[in-house]
């Protein structure tokens, strides 16, 4: 029998590499079709492993699904960027590769943001996801979350409409 350990814990500086795979898998299989095409792939590029290294190194809360030492998602938070919204928390980022979507770890990695986030005092928190992106939208209202502010965000020379998800 082949026992295999999936944890969520902070990522490490050997992390990055396979970070920047899961970004650029995730964000490709996301917004493909969403975000210009010659935008997305700029935005990609931008978030390499060095990037990740950076992050990781100034000690930004950073989780990764960790799959048998193969980084399989990443979540990164923090203190609410808009502060003229009344939460205190923000999920910055929450992406799975695509081979990890459908299976429960989303879930998983949205609690445990959650709960550090508790843990530091900020009990309440925000999301953004853009509007054409189905999948996260159904993601975070079965979250329980409500929309609570819609605003528009450039790529490039176009607008896409983009939502905050608030939770109490």
């Amino acid at each position: 029998m082949v026992a295999s350990v999936i944890t969520i814990r902070r990522a490490r500086k050997d992390d990055a590499p396979e970070i920047a795979e899961v970004h650029d898998a995730a964000w490709r299989d996301a917004y493909r079709g969403v975000i210009p095409g010659r935008e997305l792939e700029r935005m990609i590029a931008r978030r390499g492993p060095s990037w990740w290294s950076s992050a990781i190194a100034r000690n930004s809360r950073l989780i990764v699904l960790d799959f048998d030492e193969s980084i399989g998602g990443y979540a990164s938070y923090g203190r609410n960027r808009v502060p003229s919204l009344p939460y205190n928390g923000e999920i910055f980022e929450l992406y799975l590769a695509p081979e990890f979507q459908g299976l429960g770890y989303g879930r998983r990695m949205f609690q445990a943001a959650r709960a550090d986030l508790a843990g530091h005092g900020l009990d309440s928190m925000l999301v953004w996801a853009l509007a054409d992106n189905e999948r996260a939208l159904g993601f975070y209202e079965s979250m329980g979350g409500t929309i609570v502010r819609r605003a528009k965000e450039r790529f490039g020379s176009e607008l896409r409409d983009r939502v905050a998800f608030g939770f109490d």
